[in-house]
Order: structure tokens, then sequence, then C-alpha cells
């Protein structure tokens, strides 16, 4: 298959990555698009018949981290939310209360928590890939996915911050 092509293929599960780690639709569409340029640039770099998917998502990952360094040297800027005044929601809205729960639990894990969570949770990958993608180890990706789940067990229950134990 054409590489450009397979690409095209990967842009779902790309977009839908991007939207888990920013949680802003526009800074996701921004990171997908930066992570096909750099793919579409850096393209005579892949290597033919290594896994094109774990490729574009290393990238993605790479630049998320670069614009997470900018970040933390500028400053942050909270996006500011109408609906945060509105007085109630319709019972029937529970599954997307749900879901937001979910998402401001995600954001309270470190960013190496949360990657690992996305990328076996919700993108499917097995722990070798999830550790390709992000340059560790596989017992790493194990360890920070055992916690990462325990941090959001706890954050859902309401527990919220999870108590840091002393190893000796």
């Amino acid at each position: 298959m054409d590489p450009k092509h397979e690409i095209v293929e990967h842009l779902p599960r790309l977009r839908r990555y991007a939207r888990a780690l920013t949680r802003d639709p526009d800074v996701a569409d921004d990171l997908v698009q930066s992570c096909l340029e750099r793919s579409l640039a850096k393209l005579h770099l892949f290597q033919a018949g290594s896994d094109m998917r774990a490729w574009m998502f290393t990238i993605m990952h790479n630049l998320h981290i670069n614009i997470l360094r900018k970040g933390s040297r500028a400053g942050t800027t909270v996006p500011l939310d109408i609906a945060d005044g509105l007085p109630s929601t319709p019972p029937a809205q529970e599954g997307r209360l749900a879901m937001r729960d979910l998402g401001a639990a995600l954001e309270r894990l470190t960013e190496e928590k949360r990657a690992v969570v996305l990328l076996i949770g919700l993108e499917g990958m097995s722990y070798k890939e999830t550790a390709e993608i992000l340059g560790v180890p596989v017992g790493t990706v194990m360890s920070r996915l055992a916690r990462g789940r325990e941090e959001l067990r706890n954050l859902m229950d309401g527990r919220g911050e999870p108590t840091l134990r002393r190893v000796k």
C-alpha cells in the first residue's frame, strides 16, 4: 500500500487520540495537522515494513510533549465555558456527564500515565506498541497503566487524590 494512503487511513484514530489528549477540538485539529505535516515531510525516513500507525502516533506524542513544554514556559490559558453557569442538566445527559467526569479525571493524571491509558484503553494498542511510541520499556508501560487505572478508579469513585505511599 502507498504510504500516503496509509497515512490517510490512520487519520480518524489520530484525531481521536489528539482529542483525548488535549480535550479541545481546535487544539486537537492543530495537533493532527502538525502530525500530518511532519509525517509527510519526514516520509523518506519511514522504514518500509515497520508499523506506520506506531510511527505516526510517536510523531503525535512528541509534538504534544513539545506543545506542553512550550505552554509551561509561556503559561497556560484556560478556556471559558459558559455552560458551567447553567443551573442543571437534563437526566438524559447522564452519559455525557459520566464522559465529562472521565475526561476531567484523565486530565488529573500525569502526562505519562494519561498517554499510556489512552494508547492502550482508547486506541487498543499493545504494551509493546505503546512502549515503542513512548520510548520506554514495556515494564514501565505496565506499571504506568496499573497506576493510572488505579488513580482513575479513585478519582471516579470520588476519593479525590490518591494517597502517596512511602517506598522503602
